[in-house]
């Protein structure tokens, strides 16, 4: 089964200094059959504007993984943490038995960017913050983990959950497939460009709800890059 949710049709909200697109219910959007897909939680795609962003607020017992699309956005916790992370690039923050922080467009045009939740596999623990640089040469025409908490992903960002976050950039008429191991969730939204999946046309933005699928067929439309979560049931 996959389920075609067009970006159109998300719930959100403008707060003027952020246009929020809501996968799942999330903070005033509240549907009852999207509570989460898995262990995959949420999925936000957040249009950041300058010199804005999300004061210092409090998490608990969540992998909290942020996709920047365009521009870049700069963390501060009170770990010590500190960090700016651009275009093309991903952070992780596992929020363990609690991390307050703050995440704030420095820049001079808007930040765009998928905010990903995934239920850890245990709660408490230290929190954890960390970033790294994904060259998009190193993802183009396949996939490459991004962030995984799965044997055998050590190259990737570490994060509490039995689940992986994976990205690819295609160009017009390329595809990729992606294997699911039995009873996995899958989750997949165009960053940018429109796909193919398994048939179903995609626009950037919409999402795909996978489940009962064994391979993926992505096949680029106009260039594209797809990001995919593959989470435990």
């Amino acid at each position: 089964m996959i389920e075609r949710r067009p970006l159109g049709r998300l719930g959100g909200a403008n707060h003027g200094w952020l246009n929020a697109k809501h996968h799942f219910s999330f903070a005033g959007y509240h549907d009852p059959g999207r509570m989460g897909w898995g262990a995959l939680r949420v999925w936000n795609d957040d249009t950041i504007a300058p010199s804005t962003g999300f004061p210092p607020h409090a998490h608990a017992d969540m992998e909290i993984i942020t996709y920047v699309r365009e521009g870049a956005i700069t963390h501060q916790d009170n770990l010590g943490n500190h960090g700016r992370t651009e275009a093309g690039d991903m952070q992780v923050m596992s929020a363990g038995s609690g991390i307050r922080h703050s995440e704030y467009n420095l820049e001079a045009g808007p930040t765009t960017i998928f905010q990903i939740w995934i239920i850890p596999n245990q709660q408490g623990g230290p929190p954890a913050w960390d970033a790294k640089p994904f060259p998009k040469n190193d993802r183009s025409g396949r996939f490459v983990t991004l962030a995984s908490g799965m044997p055998g992903d050590e190259d990737a960002l570490p994060i509490r959950a039995d689940a992986r976050v994976l990205g690819a950039t295609l160009k017009a008429g390329e595809a990729v497939d992606y294997g699911f191991g039995a009873d996995r969730r899958g989750y997949l939204v165009p960053a940018k460009g429109k796909v193919e999946v398994n048939g179903m046309a995609l626009d950037a933005g919409d999402g795909a709800a996978v489940r009962d699928v064994s391979i993926l067929h992505i096949t680029a439309i106009e260039d594209a890059e797809v990001i995919l979560v593959d989470a435990a049931p």
